[in-house]
């Protein structure tokens, strides 16, 4: 099973990746595709079942790469609900991708 540091290690690349998508699709197209393309796949397919709060988190912090406390202004919650958000977050998806793992 994934530790919590593995998760938000993954989802710091993943949050890097869709930051500069633009760019390494272009650097796709001349060397091929990086694996962190088969890491952001696995988990949005891990969010696919997930619970719709975290489902806007994940898309918010990790694909739209917002900081926690923009989200937070954004859906009208507190900075500290949005990181508790955020733990639920990786403990669902700690469950969710050693499942898929399996």
């Amino acid at each position: 099973m994934l530790t919590l540091k593995q998760i938000r290690d993954d989802l710091r690349d993943i949050r890097y990746y869709y930051s500069r998508k633009e760019a390494f699709e272009h650097g796709f197209r001349v060397i091929g595709p990086n694996d962190i393309v088969v890491k952001a796949k696995r988990y949005n397919t891990a969010m696919q079942s997930a619970p719709s709060r975290l489902y806007d988190v994940y898309v918010g912090l990790y694909v739209r790469t917002l900081t926690q406390e923009a989200l937070s202004l954004e859906l009208c919650y507190t900075p500290e609900y949005v990181q508790m958000l955020n733990k639920r977050l990786l403990l669902f998806l700690q469950k969710t991708v050693a499942e898929e793992q399996q």
